[in-house]
């Protein structure tokens, strides 16, 4: 018998400050989950560990213009965040908060072990004020250009261009991001440094004793160290934070980064805390060799965790468990630019489920990671990817296979016959597929891993093919009895092998089967070909519309629904995310998106058409017919909204090009200039002011 392996993880924390985007999705928490989700299957002893990033300047603004107090608007976040999160599918042991009385008591311990053994240095600062504003600014509240990349749009911490770190007054044309005023002036004030100059042989010689490392990351602290570590300021002039414990420092609090890294320990306190008398958090963190610790993140988050985060354990000269592989990505760009919460551009979590269930955004997500380079997104190929893989070949294999033994079974798994020379081919060919899967988990290559998951769903289809059960069902009735008991243990090992992708769409397959919903790794390919015997009854998976599990001949189609894609021109796209948010961008969809059996509509068009007929190809208004409706209803509500009689709108229900029940508009190309869209929920009078 092995050993267990315990695996301790950790995601990047989001930041408090807002809903995150798909970016922040495939940077660091979808790909923490998968690794955390498959090392689950493998029956290692697995720790998941995230929180939100709570202190800093973007949480007190936020707040401020929420109208609330910073900790009440925090908690309310954390909350949103948090829910998000778990309908993502995103499995946690804990998401905790930076916030918490633990991390605070643990940034302070490593500040005061930090001054003890002389790495702390008070210095005087010139730092930037602001006369418009009437406060010192936070280093990323002042903006201006790039002195290495003339970039215009750096920060006072960090230019996202370039990705090097700054100083405010390295900036060129400085300005104030609060109000935008150059009014600016520099002050003296009194800091504190960690003095990270001095730990850089202890941190090279660290560097150098850990393997598997991403070139991408590697080449980041690389390029780091060659260029020379400078000291770190970790103290700020704000009133939101872990309070700096040194006499003459009152009213200053310690820089976000300095603590956030450190609330990756101080949340696996609050999970032990939670359960303190079968849970030990020092057993993963302190003196805790026998932990492989890996981390997960986008590259701008990396120097902060191969420099700063590693100088903090490493300086404090205590036996804190430092990272040994730290997996980061490129980025997810929309329209050629990068995801931004601060911008609000991109595709942001809630939309995103609020449009379909989470394991479309997951496994697309997943087979087109930011490893190598960044990622282009677009509804285009996100579409055309979740066709060709979750309807296509998934879908179509579970669907094909379940339908058979219901409606030739009654829906008992077929007990007779032996398997043959196709069955062999078949393991021998999994046997290699599995191998080249695990060792792609194991090396934390998601797309690679994908491909695999999708070439063992492939070979389940061809199999089936040439097994071809119902043309030997009468004749031949062994025959088809271990095509189709082959078959079905094809379904369950093409889920398992799914699983950490797309749990909930695999876990509603292995419950139909009468399986564990939560699977182990498959030992061999030729157990998991007889692991479901005959004489297992079986269902089909549950519609969305009600849960039911529907038997017999009166069995509904269950498929991942195809999605529909229209384009006329770059600036005319058939499909956009939510005009109750932003400007739409796009015009002219109705489809059904819907996982299993219940049809939600999506209907845009531009702005300046609203009030015309649609003949002539001619869009009217902007509206969104809720799920809830179904099809006729839902037609009557958007010509409702536009003031349209019934008889002007045209149906398109071409099933050999649109899925049932969809309904498609087409229209003009927009203007270069076009005014916000309304939401479909404003009323007539509000949309006229």
């Amino acid at each position: 018998m092995t050993d267990i392996k315990k695996t301790l993880i950790t995601s990047a924390l989001p930041y408090i400050n807002g809903i995150k985007h798909l970016g922040n999705l495939a940077g660091s928490l979808l790909p923490a989950d998968i690794h955390a989700r498959y090392r689950r299957q493998t029956r290692d002893d697995v720790l998941f560990i995230c929180a939100t990033d709570e202190h800093g300047t973007p949480a007190e603004l936020a707040a401020a213009e929420a109208g609330l107090p910073i900790a009440v608007y925090c908690a309310q976040q954390h909350g949103i965040q948090a829910d998000i999160y778990r309908r993502l599918g995103i499995s946690f042991d804990h998401f905790g908060r930076s916030s918490s009385p633990q991390n605070r008591a643990l940034t302070q311990h490593f500040f005061k072990s930090l001054d003890d053994r002389g790495f702390i240095e008070e210095r005087t600062l010139k730092q930037v004020y602001s006369l418009d504003d009437g406060r010192f600014l936070p280093d990323r509240y002042i903006v201006g250009t790039c002195p290495h990349c003339e970039s215009d749009r750096a920060r006072g911490d960090q230019c996202e261009n370039c990705s090097r770190l700054l100083e405010p007054t390295d900036l060129i044309r400085p300005r104030s991001a609060v109000s935008g005023g150059t009014n600016l002036e520099v002050r003296p004030t009194k800091h504190l440094f960690l003095r990270q100059q001095a730990l850089v042989s202890a941190l090279e010689t660290w560097l150098a004793s850990r393997k598997g490392w991403p070139h991408l990351v590697t080449s980041i602290a690389r390029k780091w160290l060659d260029e020379g570590i400078q000291d770190r300021c970790i103290t700020r002039d704000l009133a939101w934070g872990v309070p700096v414990p040194k006499e003459g420092f009152e009213g200053k609090v310690f820089y976000v980064w300095f603590d956030a890294p450190i609330e990756y320990i101080a949340a696996t306190q609050e999970w032990a805390d939670a359960d303190p008398e079968n849970r030990d958090w020092k057993k993963w963190w302190w003196q805790a060799d026998d932990i492989e610790y890996l981390q997960f993140l986008g590259k701008d988050n990396v120097p902060f965790h191969t420099v700063s985060f590693p100088c903090t354990l490493l300086g404090s000269g205590e036996p804190w468990k430092t990272v040994d592989v730290i997996k980061g990505v490129s980025w997810l760009t929309y329209e050629g630019q990068k995801f931004s919460t601060s911008q609000h551009r991109g595709v942001f979590l809630d939309q995103a489920l609020d449009l379909l269930p989470a394991d479309y955004w997951r496994w697309w997500l997943a087979a087109n990671a930011p490893e190598g380079s960044d990622a282009a997104f677009s509804f285009e190929r996100f579409a055309a990817g979740v066709n060709n893989d979750l309807a296509d070949t998934f879908g179509n294999l579970v669907n094909r296979v379940l339908k058979f033994v219901i409606a030739k079974y009654d829906g008992v798994v077929p007990a007779a016959g032996k398997t043959g020379e196709l069955e062999h081919s078949l393991a021998a060919e999994l046997t290699q597929h599995l191998a080249n899967l695990k060792s792609h988990q194991e090396e934390r290559s998601l797309r690679k891993a994908a491909d695999e998951v999708r070439a063992i769903w492939s070979v389940a289809n061809a199999y089936l093919v040439s097994g071809a059960p119902w043309s030997h069902v009468i004749k031949e009735p062994d025959r088809a009895a271990i095509v189709v008991r082959t078959s079905v243990n094809l379904v369950a090992l093409a889920a398992t092998v799914a699983w950490p992708f797309i749990p909930a769409t695999a876990e509603r397959v292995l419950e139909a089967l009468g399986s564990n919903s939560e699977p182990s790794w498959p030992s061999s390919a030729a157990e998991a070909l007889a692991l479901i015997e005959g004489g297992r009854r079986i269902d089909v998976p549950p519609t969305r519309r009600n849960g039911s599990k529907p038997t017999g001949r009166s069995l509904p189609e269950w498929n991942t629904r195809r999605l529909v894609y229209s384009r006329m021109s770059p600036h005319n796209q058939a499909l956009s995310i939510d005009p109750r948010r932003a400007e739409v961008e796009s015009e002219g969809l109705v489809a059904d998106f819907e996982f299993a059996a219940s049809p939600s509509f999506l209907f845009v068009a531009p702005y300046e058409s609203r009030g015309r007929t649609i003949r002539g190809r001619t869009l009217v208004g902007a509206a969104v017919a809720s799920k809830r409706h179904s099809p006729p209803h839902a037609i009557s509500a958007i010509m409702r909204e536009l003031n349209v009689e019934s008889s002007d709108h045209r149906s398109n229900r071409r099933g050999h090009e649109l899925v049932d029940n969809c309904w498609i508009c087409f229209g003009q190309e927009r203007p270069s200039q076009q005014r916000p869209q309304p939401s479909w929920r404003e009323s007539s009078q509000e949309r006229k002011a």
